[in-house]
């Protein structure tokens, strides 16, 4: 019988000065992982979409004569916004431009992704100053991408020919990236530490202790392995770890960042592995009535990439740690975010029915041929002479872009003082 994968301690040399810096102790985060958070989302406009999910849904909700079309339960990603889409590798090295985060999957409505994008799309281009006739090209564009997904005469090569130029620079250099480059992007450095500072600080002995216990474990051990065509008795070693102080909606959440070696290598720089730990908590997006979805949030989330990402679901795995769910997911050098801030007006317009079409591809491989139909012919509805844009798409975006400029200023007068921190 092969042996299992198995992880020991192996915590690398490291400077003293980079190791006896004042860092806070596990019990005293929050207070100032909640400031720096409230801080990132004060920047711009575009960053308080970001960290807004929970309210988008309470505004969503408050809109006057609120009325969404039905589309068929899929799973959806529930924070739909253009940061969490991008290139993402799967087990064979091959690169997609698919969602890259699903904190807030559940299965719901597929309109509200839809929303959820728009409302992004449409601040970006409020951030970009582009005028409101190009909003409006915009969000006609994102309809017609999304539902072009649906449309069994549109073909395969949409999703290639729509691609506008920041995709395909990105899609470039993400096909050409290799270790060192997600090692200097992501731990500064490609020596097998990880550096403490204001983005990795250390952790308590329980943490590393549970850490390290997680990392013994056979299907945990497994996911390090398999990517690297490593046998099952391969040996997976704890190099390093630290709490990950890291984007707007998960701060405040258990986050960690540990690097593995597999079969000794790190020595040559070989084979290192760097594992991001998220803890996966309830999700602010609306479940539709009467389906049936993992209670374990962790397992929720790996359920929903797997479906909606198959390339990065595939790399995903559920656990508890310190008795609380959390999702492993190693990193990959093409993992890459998409970065939309500055949009001309050609391509903002070519963004949104891009961005569109790879959310109603991740939607539309949910159903099958009869409920597409369907849901195609749902959003075909209620289109005036004026806008080229369901009814609908466009209310919800227009109150909602009102409604987050507001909160957005509020934010602003709240958290002025901490604007220039983190």
């Amino acid at each position: 019988m092969p042996k299992k994968p198995v992880a020991t301690s192996k915590l690398a040399k490291k400077s003293p000065s980079k190791r006896s810096r004042k860092m806070p102790r596990a019990d005293g985060r929050q207070p100032l992982l909640t400031a720096r958070r409230n801080a990132r989302m004060a920047r711009s406009a575009h960053a308080y979409v970001r960290g807004s999910t929970s309210r988008f849904y309470e505004w969503l909700d408050g809109i006057e004569g609120h009325a969404l079309p039905e589309g068929p339960a899929v799973w959806i990603c529930g924070d739909c916004h253009t940061g969490n889409i991008g290139p993402v590798a799967d087990a064979y090295g091959r690169v997609e431009i698919q969602m890259r985060d699903f904190d807030q999957t559940v299965i719901g409505n597929p309109a509200h992704d839809l929303i959820r994008l728009g409302l992004s799309l449409a601040t970006a281009a409020r951030g970009s100053d582009l005028p409101g006739v190009t909003i409006v090209h915009m969000m006609e564009a994102l309809a017609d991408g999304y539902e072009r997904a649906f449309d069994e005469t549109a073909g395969e090569a949409d999703i290639h020919a729509e691609k506008p130029e920041a995709v395909r620079v990105v899609m470039k250099e993400a096909i050409h990236r290799t270790w060192r480059h997600l090692a200097e992007e992501r731990i500064d450095d490609a020596e097998p530490y990880i550096p403490l500072g204001s983005r990795f600080w250390p952790l308590d002995k329980t943490e590393r202790r549970e850490i390290d216990k997680l990392c013994r474990t056979r299907s945990i051990a497994a996911l390090a392995t398999a990517l690297r065509g490593a046998g099952a008795d391969a040996q997976v070693q704890v190099l390093d770890a630290a709490y990950w102080v890291k984007g707007c909606s998960s701060l405040g959440r258990l986050r960690y960042a540990v690097l593995l070696d597999i079969d000794g290598a790190a020595a040559d720089g070989d084979d290192l592995c760097l594992v991001d730990i998220k803890e996966a908590a309830q999700a602010a997006a609306p479940r539709c009535s009467g389906v049936r979805m993992p209670r374990d949030h962790a397992e929720r989330v790996v359920e929903g990439a797997r479906h909606l990402s198959p390339s990065l679901g595939e790399r995903m795995r559920p656990a508890r740690l310190t008795d609380r769910p959390v999702v492993l997911r190693e990193l990959l050098p093409q993992d890459m975010k998409l970065t939309i801030e500055q949009l001309t007006r050609d391509e903002a317009t070519r963004a949104a029915r891009f961005l569109a079409l790879v959310v109603g591809k991740a939607h539309a491989r949910q159903m099958d041929l009869a409920e597409r139909k369907a849901w195609l012919a749902e959003l075909r509805k209620n289109r005036s002479k004026t806008l080229d844009a369901p009814g609908w798409l466009w209310k919800s975006i227009v109150q909602l872009v009102s409604t987050h400029a507001a909160g957005y200023l509020e934010h602003c007068r709240k958290y002025a003082t901490g604007v220039g921190e983190g």
